[in-house]
């Protein structure tokens, strides 16, 4: 696939307030939302000219997502603007793996039957995935990051199959990320439990 120039600079653009967003949130700021919501507006305008649909749809999610989880995050941040982070319970867990792929096989299936898309069910499942890691973000649940890591690693060959190559270098710094994110929101969560 041939990216435009313009196409290739809103990319970078995108992709260097993405790597913004995720190294503050690793370390629980507030401040990673103003710079993903640029990210991520951003990105609906490259993923909708790469013909990755779904992909475009869940940038405007994470757009409306952000908001909200910025809102919500300001409201329980300490004086350092950290916020504090657990896991869920098992229940939990599997419900939302249930609804996460209900979600990501009936997606895959309309952009299939009623669209263009180039790759509707791998893009779908990024994208079902990724509204299921956002919410669990936005209620600061530790297994946010355990999704992201799965999300991470898919989107880095879809982007390469794109030819999406700034994006899909973000995504593999998000993936380290991912796995420092992880690290960190445990060691948080275990500081948190002796504190009480």
């Amino acid at each position: 696939m041939n990216i435009t120039p313009w196409l290739g600079t809103l990319e970078w653009i995108a992709a260097g307030l993405g790597m913004i967003n995720i190294v503050l949130l690793v370390f629980r700021s507030v401040w990673n939302y103003p710079f993903g919501i640029a990210s991520v507006a951003v990105y609906i305008f490259v993923f909708f000219e790469s013909r990755l649909y779904a992909e475009s749809g869940l940038q405007v999610f994470f757009v409306l997502a952000q908001l909200w989880g910025w809102y919500l995050w300001l409201k329980v941040g300490d004086e350092d603007n950290r916020v504090p982070v657990r896991w869920l319970d098992w229940r939990s867990r599997a419900v939302w793996i249930v609804v996460t792929a209900a979600l990501s096989i009936n997606l895959g299936t309309a952009m299939h039957r009623f669209t263009n898309a180039a790759m509707p069910y791998a893009d779908s499942a990024i994208a079902g995935a990724s509204v299921a890691a956002q919410i669990l973000l936005a209620y600061r649940r530790i297994e946010n990051w355990v999704l992201w890591v799965l999300i991470d690693v898919a989107a880095v060959l879809l982007y390469i199959n794109r030819g999406l190559y700034p994006t899909a270098g973000l995504y593999g710094g998000m993936l380290v990320m991912s796995v420092v994110g992880l690290r960190e929101w445990v060691m948080a969560e275990r500081q948190q439990r002796f504190r009480r």
